[in-house]
């Protein structure tokens, strides 16, 4: 269903515009408190806000361990499908989260695909047929001289025949 509304929407207002509006919409994203602050045209650049609010506040006073999750989660992956044409499949595969500091006041998060590293993951997958990249996240103050937490997630990237031909025999082998 997503996926849907973003062929539209970024049909009608432009695929970065579409992005930040999209998700800062999406009942999911909204939930985290989060909201997407800068998206550059190239979609290359993404960069996000989770302002401290009783919605997200613990016991001693801090942002909430999975506000903090929540807030950076859904964002690499997504806009990796968005940098990377439909003839990929890209799924989350894993993530950890590292705690630094109690973040007592908003947190920022950028999130950046270089084209050096698109190209390195196209070239894994025509060698490989598929890939998996680990991108790693700081929360941070404004002025990023304080890192609240890091999240660090794992990223599976293959081809679609591929993926398609991977869940057949898994299928098959099932069945047998």
């Amino acid at each position: 269903m997503y996926q849907k509304i973003a062929e539209i929407g970024a049909k009608a207002f432009g695929k970065a515009r579409f992005f930040k509006v999209g998700f800062n919409l999406s009942p999911m994203y909204r939930r985290s408190t989060a909201k997407i602050i800068e998206v550059d045209e190239e979609m290359t650049f993404v960069r996000t806000r989770l302002p401290i609010s009783y919605k997200n506040k613990n016991y001693v006073g801090s942002i909430f361990g999975g506000s903090l999750f929540a807030a950076v989660d859904p964002i690499p992956m997504v806009q990796l499908i968005n940098l990377l044409d439909s003839q990929y499949v890209v799924w989350d595969k894993s993530a950890e989260i590292y705690f630094r500091a109690p973040a007592r006041e908003d947190v920022y998060a950028d999130f950046s695909y270089s084209q050096e590293e698109l190209q390195d993951i196209r070239r894994a997958v025509e060698a490989e047929y598929e890939t998996e990249i680990v991108k790693v996240t700081q929360l941070t103050s404004k002025d990023r001289s304080k890192v609240y937490c890091e999240v660090r997630k794992t990223i599976y990237v293959a081809s679609k025949a591929h993926y398609k031909a991977k869940l057949a025999a898994r299928r098959a082998k099932r069945n047998r």
